[in-house]
């Protein structure tokens, strides 16, 4: 038995042996996509290819802590119903054997490439970092191809999570660095074939106007074109907190600007967070055949005390949030639910007009849409959403699962609230303010039999049951 073949056979075996226990968690969803098993992190590999759109994650089957991760593989065709597909990658070979890191995929000329980042760590703990190479004809078995790209000069060994896209003939790759001084940055590359690459330069930094110090580590990298501009998507690593802004862990946000391909450089505005929640990192868009540019998100943040989580004692920990649509409106990315969302209603629960305060009960699989003037929304005597019209501050609240203690994200709104759209799958909470001006992404632990809603202000508020169950894995046989 190979070592690749080792490895599917014991992440199986903790599939078969866990996943009846960890479903039945009250916390586990029900439409948003979660580890069958174990711990899941970075969305990668995000991509429709022949129809079919593929979502690959971090995995690691065998614990709920980090390691030597694998490539787990969800598909679907509607974006609601989801299938688990067998382990796309597993870290078995000299050049990924701590970790298959994150990465992304392309369609070349019918072949399904992934490129990601193979984790080394020599018998010192000293890191290495191979930019790699699987594909695939069928988009279920992957055949890896080796390294295609090793560290150039200028950067230490954390240099991850490769981008690639197609633009004007070339192949374009992005890569998360840090500078041999140890400050954040995105590298530039190209190549003809895939095979190939030539390292075109550094198009951002950490400590390049109009930044001065934005982190030792950027990682995620995602560039893209949107309504005719660039929009570099990034996770830095090591920013202070700034009274609302930057209150997580590690940050996740965008640049937008133009990008001179010919010059390597990227001219672009200041860096603003994509997600105002507690739980939000590592996202990732990709086209579609509609010229959707849809982003994935990791409902979770790396250090931010993962380990108390409540999950981790029932086997998992982690999912993704919802694939959202971007648009670009007045230089910002707004987020918006996919029109397939809508499909997730199972029936309508109710149409309240609010004036003063109201109370009420929802499931714990649930959309609730508010419009008009909303004061405050309490959702399961655990989360708070309010708005203060005097200083324009949107204010998520809720109890920290490590000690208990109040915790609040907060969001300015010059123009006022006149709009929630609240996701909620058991242990977590979306909630698209004003169509998708900004979100708030978290978990919510709250006791799994509480079902209250409380309401102020003058608004309607509706609210439908959603799927239970959209996510299949029994077609591999567990």
């Amino acid at each position: 038995m190979t070592h690749d073949s080792k490895l599917r056979e014991q992440a199986y075996e903790a599939v078969k042996n866990h996943h009846g226990d960890i479903r039945n968690d009250p916390y586990y969803p029900s439409y948003h996509l979660a580890p069958p098993v174990g711990l899941l992190n970075d969305p990668n590999g995000w991509i429709q290819w022949k129809g079919k759109y593929h979502l690959f994650f971090q995995w690691m089957p065998f614990h709920t802590g980090h390691g030597a991760k694998f490539w787990g593989h969800y598909s679907t065709t509607n974006l609601v119903d989801w299938s688990l597909e067998p382990i796309a990658l597993t870290p078995s070979d000299w050049f990924d054997k701590n970790g298959c890191y994150s990465g992304s995929a392309v369609d070349d000329d019918g072949l399904l490439k992934l490129f990601y980042t193979g984790n080394v760590k020599d018998e010192s703990g000293q890191r290495e970092s191979y930019q790699c190479l699987a594909e695939s004809a069928d988009g279920v078995t992957f055949s890896k191809k080796g390294v295609k790209l090793e560290l150039p000069e200028g950067y230490t060994p954390h240099f991850r999570d490769p981008k690639v896209w197609f633009h004007n003939g070339l192949w374009y790759m992005v890569i998360g660095a840090q500078t041999e001084d140890e400050v954040g940055s995105v590298a530039l590359f190209e190549s003809e074939d895939l095979e190939s690459w030539t390292h075109r330069g550094m198009i951002a930094k950490a400590d390049r106007p109009p930044f001065s110090d934005l982190g030792y580590m950027w990682e995620c990298p995602d560039l893209f074109e949107l309504d005719g501009q660039e929009v570099l998507l990034f996770s830095p690593q090591g920013l202070e907190a700034d009274r609302i802004d930057f209150n997580n862990q590690y940050q996740s946000g965008y640049v937008v600007g133009r990008l001179d391909y010919e010059k390597a450089e990227l001219s672009h505005d200041p860096f603003v967070e994509l997600d105002r929640g507690f739980e939000f990192y590592a996202p990732q868009t990709t086209m579609d055949d509609l010229g959707r540019r849809i982003l994935i998100g990791w409902m979770g943040v790396p250090d931010q005390n993962e380990a108390e989580q409540p999950t981790v004692k029932n086997g998992w920990i982690h999912q993704m949030t919802l694939p959202r649509e971007l648009v670009l409106i007045d230089g910002r990315i707004h987020q918006l639910p996919l029109e397939e969302m809508k499909n997730l209603r199972a029936s309508k629960s109710f149409s309240e007009d609010v004036k003063g305060e109201w109370s009420g009960s929802i499931s714990r699989v649930s959309e609730l849409q508010l419009e008009g003037e909303v004061e405050e929304v309490q959702l399961f005597d655990y989360t708070t959403l309010r708005y203060d019209r005097q200083t324009s501050l949107l204010t998520m609240e809720r109890p920290s699962y490590v000690d208990g203690s109040l915790e609040t994200r907060s969001c300015r709104l010059p123009k006022g609230l006149r709009h929630l759209q609240l996701f909620i799958d058991h242990s977590s909470l979306e909630v698209f303010v004003n169509n998708g001006e900004e979100v708030f992404t978290s978990r919510i632990f709250a006791k799994e039999d509480n079902r209250s809603l409380q309401v102020k202000g003058e608004l309607n508020v509706q609210a439908w049951n959603l799927k239970n169950d959209t996510i299949d894995i029994t077609s591999q046989g567990w």
